[in-house]
């Protein structure tokens, strides 16, 4: 996907740190919500990604600590979709 492309799916669906399933093309789906902050608009320009998955949601709703989040290339998501 493009950097347009998910950005417009953020900005309608995900924006409100709403769980998201990523999809991707060489491995298995990811779910987990999308971090604006800190060096989000770096990796923006880049089509990299920072994802907290599902499994470190809670402590990261604690903590805010983005070491808690994954970064991910936009070029190999497929589909984005809201649980």
């Amino acid at each position: 996907m493009t950097t347009e492309q998910i950005e417009k799916f953020l900005e309608k669906n995900a924006i409100n740190e709403t769980p998201v399933k990523v999809s991707f093309k060489t491995r298995k789906p990811v779910v987990g919500i999308f971090i604006t902050k800190g060096d989000y608009s770096d990796l923006k320009s880049k089509n990299f990604w920072r994802i907290v998955g599902e499994s470190n949601l809670e402590n990261y709703s604690k903590s805010k600590d983005l070491n808690l989040a994954r970064i991910f290339s936009g070029s190999e998501m497929t589909k984005l979709s809201v649980l």
